[in-house]
């Protein structure tokens, strides 16, 4: 059979999928096949029944949902009007990335697989099953499973063999080139555009809403950062419930696109068209002229820990032997664990990683510059605030993530960073959209729900308890826990201000205040009586929301004592109990790791 032309379809919510579909393009491409690679919503679906070799790779968000960009494709892919056989000249591989710390683990691509059989497609090999929580990453999986899928390829289709690929270390072209333009523009700052027409549902098409405060609300001496933060809103098509969440793209750190510039000798100021080397469209948010401060500052994710491929690329530049030595092993899967010491325990930054290999840095050219960094991600925010209560108001409750590693300077999470540094006195602008969460909350006025949101995991239970309290829904229970009462104890005085109206009935549990520590699952325990006696007879939802870490099973696990104590359920009964409650919607989670 000769060789086809090679299809390389990829769902991806924060990058990671893409980068890993990038991956297989450059091995296809060093390989001299054909080869297309595509979002899976921008791809016209109903050309699937003339190709002849796809690789899937997807990841899963949320609770066992696709990504965003994969979403069109998932909704005609499961109609069940496609004939049984219509994929059956497809010969595809799925690969999956997850994380197992969740409980509908790479579901995603179980269930593409799953679903390409019945239609006929043939697998080239298992479900490729890849696991963030593993020690060395996804990779673990990732190589092997790659390595089986090219050994496939090769004994499917004889034309393979007559090919001599490229060497690692030969350069594969730049995916775009630069075209520097006379002139420069004004720098711009995504934070500084004031807002000239409606928007919000979309990243297409922000609102730039203007921060009204930015109040730490944890106790100085506290060791986490916690702000409450308030846009408004007004002027945009925003409309949001319960559970939704909004959705902003951080910018870099001033200090940091100030290093990179220097490190590469890149003048800010210069103004720049991209072209795609195989004439393809350029990203979205850089087909009109931009200076390469606002690219730095703006677009390139540059404070992020990089991933293999950045190694993999750094190889084919340096010309420095102990430097190409170090980067060939990182970019190995034999020094995936050397990699791991070296750049994901202790969160090195790509940027830091250029300052450690200085010889290879100055042979950057600027075309690869998108091929090195990925693009800055939109992080998400359960909403804590109802329109209800606050109109033309939108409010989140955000930790700012710093902690030390064996490095130096601690370590900063981009967005909360960034969030945190914004000064309402200025007029300071941030673009932001609104997506739809997982969590939904009943419409029946006397039906209750039980919440369990620890830490900023109350932030949506605000949001619901604002809205359910304005609309006369007083059914309402809460545990909140954090580490003590006088430091971290959000929203306090509303949540008092409830409980004296008959409009929440609440239960604490302060970690820290006494010798032995007290978790929510704890007090969702001790309060059995009441819990069994909302759910069992007057059809409560039970929620829970926060870390994904211990937390969530502590409190399922606390449940199910309660229906076992209780409602005299067997152990077995009362897996199968709260089984029924997740999937009729009674049993809700939102977490996060």
């Amino acid at each position: 059979m000769s060789v086809p032309a090679l299809l390389i379809l990829y769902g991806s919510q924060t990058g990671t999928a893409k980068d890993t579909a990038q991956r297989i393009a450059r091995q296809a491409l060093r390989r001299h096949l054909q080869m297309r690679l595509s979002a899976l919503d921008d791809y016209n679906v109903g050309n699937l029944i003339s190709e002849s070799l796809v690789v899937f790779v997807c990841s899963t968000t949320g609770q066992g949902e696709p990504p965003d960009n994969m979403k069109n494709f998932w909704r005609f892919l499961f109609r069940k009007s496609l004939p049984v056989g219509s994929l059956c000249q497809l010969d595809c591989a799925v690969l999956g990335l997850g994380d197992s710390s969740y409980p509908k683990f790479n579901f995603v691509a179980k269930k593409l697989h799953k679903r390409l059989i019945q239609l006929g497609a043939s697998l080239l090999l298992p479900v490729g099953l890849a696991d963030d929580q593993h020690d060395l990453g996804p990779d673990a999986v990732i190589d092997p499973w790659l390595k089986s899928f090219w050994e496939k390829v090769f004994a499917l289709y004889l034309g393979f063999s007559d090919m001599v690929p490229l060497r690692e270390d030969e350069p594969l072209p730049p995916t775009y080139t630069f075209n520097f333009l006379d002139g420069t523009n004004e720098k711009t700052d995504d934070c500084q555009i004031i807002p000239t027409q409606q928007g919000g549902l979309s990243q297409s098409e922000p609102f730039y809403a203007k921060l009204l405060s930015n109040e730490r609300v944890t106790h100085p001496n506290h060791f986490q950062d916690v702000r409450h933060i308030e846009f408004d809103i007004l002027g945009s098509t925003i409309n949001f419930n319960p559970g939704d969440v909004v959705m902003m793209r951080p910018c870099n750190a001033i200090e940091d696109v100030e290093e990179l510039c220097q490190l590469l000798r890149l003048d800010p100021e210069a103004k720049f068209s991209l072209k795609a080397t195989d004439g393809s469209t350029v990203p979205a948010r850089l087909q009109q002229p931009w200076t390469l401060h606002y690219l730095v500052e703006s677009y390139l994710d540059i404070a992020a820990v990089p991933r293999r491929s950045f190694f993999e690329l750094l190889s084919t530049f340096s010309n420095d032997k102990l430097e190409r030595e170090k980067l060939v092993e990182f970019s190995s899967a034999e020094g995936q664990e050397e990699l791991h010491i070296y750049c994901n325990r202790p969160r090195r930054t790509a940027l830091e990683v250029l300052a450690d290999f200085p010889h290879t840095t100055a042979k950057l050219k600027v075309d690869y510059l998108l091929d090195l960094f990925p693009e800055i991600q939109p992080r998400s925010f359960s909403i804590a605030s109802s329109l209800r209560a606050l109109s033309n108001r939108l409010q989140i409750l955000v930790a700012v993530v710093k902690y030390k590693t064996k490095l130096f300077k601690p370590r900063r999470g981009l967005c909360s960073t960034w969030l945190a540094s914004l000064d309402p006195t200025k007029d300071v602008y941030v673009p932001l959209w609104v997506k739809k969460g997982t969590l939904r909350f009943p419409t029946e006025p006397n039906t209750p729900v039980i919440m369990v949101g620890p830490g900023t995991g109350v932030a949506p239970f605000r949001s619901a308890l604002q809205e359910r309290t304005a609309e006369g829904k007083n059914a309402n229970v809460l545990f909140f826990g954090c580490r003590s009462e006088s430091k971290d104890f959000y929203f306090r005085c509303e949540w008092k201000e409830m409980t004296k109206a008959g409009k929440l009935i609440l239960f604490t549990a302060f970690s820290r205040d006494q010798e032995e520590k007290v978790y929510v699952q704890q007090r969702v325990r001790e309060n059995a009586t009441l819990i069994w006696d909302l759910i069992a007879n007057k059809g409560a939802y039970f929620y829970i929301a926060g870390n994904a870490k211990d937390m969530p099973s502590g409190v399922c696990d606390a449940l199910k004592l309660v229906f076992q104590k209780e409602g005299g359920l067997s152990p077995e009964d009362a897996e199968k109990m709260l089984a029924a409650m997740e999937s009729s919607g009674k049993s809700q989670n939102e977490t996060w790791s």
